[in-house]
């Protein structure tokens, strides 16, 4: 049976780019780390690294280690995690992961009667994932995925929780307010205001700009759904917005991006049996709207 240590040297070299900080970080000395990964390459007759200068080059046994280590490790370490719930005596964790930027208010209209109906369940939000939600969820890093675009992949299935519009976000004096829908072209002049994810993942890309040959003035990121719309407002920008957004934005209208882009919000969790406690939020997910 392969050793954790290996597994935890490599993730933490990976993480810190230095075998020095990686020894500090599992609290090792360098020499410690050296020898544990020359006792398993002499076990296994295979060479995990190779020195360029003071840079360390995996091989593709080392890759293999490493994807295995991101794989095996979180799992391991939220199974230590439920015992020492259990001896505490707590319920349980639940880890939800965000890949729905908005989606923020809504999921805090979950989570306040979540804590009231379970007490004894901690509850954990993030939106940070090494390799995605996705990888996240698959990993085992977390128990739920709230994502506008569901990949499906053995082992998971999702629930769509509620339907949106993806609408093009203008001040309320913007020429385009005025128009029934936006054309590609129209936004050929304009300041794009996004979310920061990758284009390949933005539908006013993939689903509206890129099929028409068509790009905006300028294209800007920001991290949070009231500096958009305070933009917006000051007609400085415009931005593509789920239409529920809009509902209360003070000087901002929403316009229809071609014949209409619809979405949905779904929550995806692995497959088989799940804790009752993670029923009982998607349970409580399926009953509020936006």
């Amino acid at each position: 049976m392969i050793d954790i240590q290996p597994l935890a040297i490599l993730r933490e070299i990976e993480r810190t780019g230095s075998l020095t900080l990686a020894a500090d970080k599992l609290c090792l000395s360098q020499s410690a780390v050296s020898h544990a990964i020359r006792r398993f390459e002499e076990r296994y007759e295979v060479k995990l690294w190779e020195r360029e200068g003071r840079k360390l080059r995996l091989t593709p046994a080392g890759d293999y280690l490493l994807g295995l280590a991101m794989r095996v490790l979180p799992q391991l370490e939220h199974g230590a995690g439920v015992l020492e719930d259990y001896a505490r005596g707590r319920r349980g964790v639940i880890r939800v992961g965000m890949e729905c930027h908005p989606c923020q208010d809504w999921l805090m209209r979950v989570v306040d009667p979540f804590l009231a109906e379970w007490p004894d369940v901690e509850l954990d939000v993030t939106s940070a994932f090494q390799f995605g939600g996705l990888a996240a969820l698959l990993g085992h890093e977390i128990d739920i995925l709230v994502t506008p675009d569901p990949v499906d992949r053995p082992g998971l299935e999702y629930k769509p929780v509620f339907d949106y519009e993806l609408v093009l976000a203008v001040a309320e004096t913007h020429p385009l307010a005025q128009k029934q829908r936006i054309e590609p072209g129209d936004l050929t002049g304009e300041t794009l205001i996004t979310y920061p994810v990758a284009n390949e993942r933005l539908d006013i890309y993939t689903r509206f700009l890129v099929p028409a040959h068509a790009l905006p003035r300028r294209h800007r990121k920001v991290e949070t759904t009231d500096l958009m719309l305070r933009l917006v407002a000051s007609g400085r920008a415009v931005s593509a917005t789920p239409d529920w957004l809009l509902r209360e934005a003070k000087g901002v209208a929403g316009v229809r991006l071609g014949n209409g882009i619809a979405k949905s919000i779904h929550l995806g969790q692995r497959t088989g049996p799940a804790a009752s406690y993670i029923d009982g939020f998607m349970r409580l997910a399926e009953t509020v709207q936006v």
